[in-house]
């Protein structure tokens, strides 16, 4: 089944025919909130709002590992993640859409994995490719059936938040090779690696990165605003169309 985590923009599906919502408590506390069981272009999906319905939980206080775990638990196995994004590069630019292939984790005091120190035996997985592959191309075919531009590849810079970014620590992102930056990305991917889970992330670039283009002197949360619908409008198509693959790709894992 696929689980689809909703970020700032994306606190609900308006296109979701809902048909149940459900209160998990899991080993690791409660998720940000309900799981919401619905059916998107007759599929059945499960959606959850990473920050909570009301938007109030913070960056660095959402729960990762019980959103990951209940969404496991009640049978999700693919998670297309929706994450707001400031673009670093040129190539990024503010109102722009795209499926990172790469992250960077620059945040700090997260619980960011589900191994317990003395519990069982510490396991190393591989993290070299941080997002599922098959899952990457089924959004990006899912975007061309539906005539949305999206870029192919980037790499995101998982800052700690809530705060935004200065000029400097956004310069120091482009010189460590990061395109886009945002506070969600991790653990949230490596957690779902752990569970066996496939896991990719659209990123939603709503404006331009702290010292670049129209933030050259600084972010304003109304130029923010002005893209935010038209972007979450063409993500909700891109979503419709990833339930209605007749055939979506197999995660080799």
């Amino acid at each position: 089944m696929l689980g689809i985590i909703g970020g700032t923009g994306l606190t609900k599906l308006t296109n979701l025919e809902i048909a149940h919502r459900q209160v998990v408590r899991t080993p690791y506390g409660e998720p940000s909130g309900a799981l919401t069981f619905g059916r998107l272009c007759g599929t059945e999906v499960i959606f959850l709002a990473r920050h909570g319905y009301g938007h109030t939980i913070p960056p660095h206080e959402v729960n990762y590992r019980a959103n990951l775990w209940a969404l496991k638990e009640y049978g999700v196995d693919r998670i297309v993640s929706v994450a707001t994004v400031g673009g670093i590069s040129p190539e990024f630019p503010a109102g722009s859409l795209a499926v990172p292939d790469q992250l960077i984790d620059y945040t700090w005091g997260r619980a960011h994995t589900f191994t317990v120190s003395g519990e069982k035996p510490v396991t190393h997985l591989d993290f070299t490719e941080p997002y599922c592959g098959a899952m990457r191309r089924d959004i990006l075919r899912a975007a061309s059936q539906r005539d949305v531009a999206i870029r192919d590849g980037g790499v995101y810079a998982v800052s700690q938040g809530p705060r935004l970014e200065t000029a400097a620590e956004i310069n120091r992102f482009e010189r460590d090779g990061c395109d886009m930056v945002g506070m969600t990305g991790m653990p949230e991917a490596y957690l779902a690696r752990e569970l066996d889970i496939c896991y990719a992330a659209i990123g939603v670039v709503v404006n331009d990165a702290a010292g670049r283009g129209a933030s050259k002197t600084g972010i304003r949360e109304e130029d923010i605003q002005r893209v935010l619908n038209d972007l979450m409008s063409r993500v909700r198509s891109v979503l419709e169309e990833l339930v209605a693959l007749s055939h979506p790709e197999s995660c080799p894992a």
